[in-house]
């Protein structure tokens, strides 16, 4: 397992960031839908570990906005949220897919945007999800976060919500490090940065970790499902506080009557019930690849958890 670099959320533009701002996107801000949003809308996103195919992912949901606002609606992929961020700042993207640390690092860097609601896993769930501290089933002398020290352990990227920054809050609070600065978090265990949740869990798996951080629901749920992981061969020994959901949002230069009218849209509509029944999708309804039933209303103060995690942990990357 190689140990890749500290990704600085918002640092110059990567060569995606450069492709995302040249994307048109709105341009003609002036031109108009029959219903009064922009003609094009540009919907920015980055491919996550429970999907390869960025696309199939956001189908179902691009269909019934362009059937809604009769905009056309142009999907545009970056590697990173660093690219996402800089088109909505740019004006090149209107709207777009963020985690919950990405909208955090965005709005303190000065992306005006506003939240259109996010995602939850079925429609009696509140959105949010938890981070996991794992290790390999049985007797490793890993009992919970404080066992962690001076061990080789993986985590997510450190511009991961549940992955990295999370995970460094425990980690303080057990009295491993103090800061998550790469320095502190060198002295005192050995990072591995695996590059996904699923490669994270995996690694620990394998056994090119000690122990590791990934979310619950790939732990849990996706990697049993496909085969790569068997019941039981990973223990939980630490499990976070709820995590804001992945959200939605929108630049706020559209205007308030469209940041308005999108956020009823997609609190309505962007749903597998709603998308199934209207045929944009059948069976297994795919939104956004993240286990996810559909969107509901969010706002800037359910992310305040994220901006304090942030304080106690002094990441490097929540400075932007």
């Amino acid at each position: 397992m190689t140990t890749t670099p500290t990704t600085r959320v918002l640092a110059a533009l990567s060569a995606t960031g450069l492709v995302l701002a040249g994307c048109g996107g709105s341009a003609d801000e002036n031109a108009t839908t029959a219903e009064g949003y922009p003609s094009t809308i540009v919907l920015g996103a980055i491919p996550n570990e429970n999907s390869t195919n960025l696309a199939s992912g956001y189908d179902p949901i691009v269909e019934m906005l362009e059937e809604e606002t009769g905009a056309t609606v142009e999907l545009s992929q970056a590697s990173d949220y660093a690219g996402v961020i800089e088109g909505l700042m740019a004006g090149n993207v209107d709207m777009a897919f963020l985690g919950s640390f990405g909208y955090v690092i965005g709005t303190e860097n000065g992306a005006e945007i506003t939240p259109l609601g996010a995602v939850t896993e079925s429609e009696d769930d509140d959105p949010g999800y938890h981070a996991l501290g794992i290790t390999r089933a049985g007797d490793n002398g890993i009992d919970d976060l404080k066992d962690f020290a001076g061990k080789d352990i993986c985590f997510v990227d450190p511009s991961s919500t549940s992955g990295y920054l999370y995970p460094a809050a425990g980690l303080v609070e057990a009295g491993v490090i103090d800061s998550a600065s790469e320095n502190e978090m060198s002295r005192s265990l050995k990072p591995v940065y695996a590059g996904g949740h699923d490669a994270s869990a995996l690694a620990v798996k394998n056994g090119d970790c000690d122990a590791g951080f990934s979310m619950q629901s790939m732990v849990d749920r996706t990697l049993v499902e496909n085969g790569e992981l068997q019941r039981g061969e990973l223990e939980q020994v630490w499990e976070s506080p709820k995590i804001s959901g992945s959200l939605f949002v929108a630049r706020d230069g559209l205007g308030r009557d469209v940041v308005e009218r999108l956020t009823k849209l997609m609190t309505e509509k962007a749903n597998a019930d709603y998308l199934r029944s209207q045929g944009y999708c059948e069976g297994e309804c795919l939104l956004t690849g993240e286990d996810a039933w559909g969107v509901k209303p969010a706002t800037d103060a359910d992310y305040d958890g994220v901006r304090e995690v942030c304080d106690l942990t002094e990441a490097e990357a929540c400075r932007g």
